[in-house]
């Protein structure tokens, strides 16, 4: 399984496995687009072909088989571990404070799908200044343990020892940038001095009322 799906990678996924046993024959694309409501058959197939490389779904060599989960299911002698993991849950963006000055967190279950080998926790998700990336008011981040990230990844970042902030990271020759994911807002300029990461996104969950 990999580290993590993107939120509609994981609904599509989640829709085959509900419905491909009820279906007389599995799905094309296009009828998949249509299931899903989706009007791009380009980005569609992106995001199967994610799934594909993930090991989830098998390869479209023949695009008139349809779309066909892959049988992950274990031999019967090999070992099966729990899929489920608790993990610490530091609140909301930890509520500006450093990681690790909390002390006796709550845990959370996490599927081994949306963590990685290493320490990892959970956040809780507040505002809309991600909903571009499809994190929303209320979701669960899982973050993996770093003090360091590439360009480009999404970091809990401490900024100034007061605020931690989710945002997609950039470090340029005299400066951090923090970008938002909401054309609403803008970016954020800091001195590298005042930014310290606290961690990289792996995962998110989101519960349906």
């Amino acid at each position: 399984m990999p580290a993590s799906l993107t939120r509609r990678q994981q609904e599509i996924y989640d829709y085959l496995r509900e419905q491909l046993p009820r279906m007389p024959n599995p799905p094309t694309l296009d009828e998949l687009c249509q299931a899903l409501g989706l009007k791009s058959r380009g980005s569609l197939h992106k995001q199967i072909q994610a799934l594909i490389d993930a090991g989830l779904i098998e390869p479209m060599h023949n695009l008139r088989r349809g779309i066909r989960l892959r049988d992950n299911t274990p031999a019967q002698d090999e070992p099966v571990a729990s899929d489920l993991e608790e993990l610490p849950l530091y609140g909301y963006i930890a509520a500006g404070q450093p990681i690790e000055a909390i002390s006796n967190p709550d845990t959370i279950a996490v599927p081994s799908a949306l963590r990685t080998s290493k320490p990892c926790y959970v956040l809780e998700v507040r505002g809309d200044s991600m909903i571009d990336e499809g994190i929303l008011d209320g979701d669960w981040v899982v973050i993996e343990q770093r003090d360091s990230a590439r360009n480009g990844e999404i970091v809990v970042a401490l900024v100034r020892d007061e605020e931690a902030t989710l945002k997609r990271f950039e470090k340029g020759r005299s400066e951090i940038v923090l970008h938002p994911a909401n054309s609403n807002m803008r970016a954020m300029h800091f001195h590298p001095a005042e930014v310290r990461i606290q961690g990289v996104l792996v995962g998110q969950m989101r519960r349906y009322h």
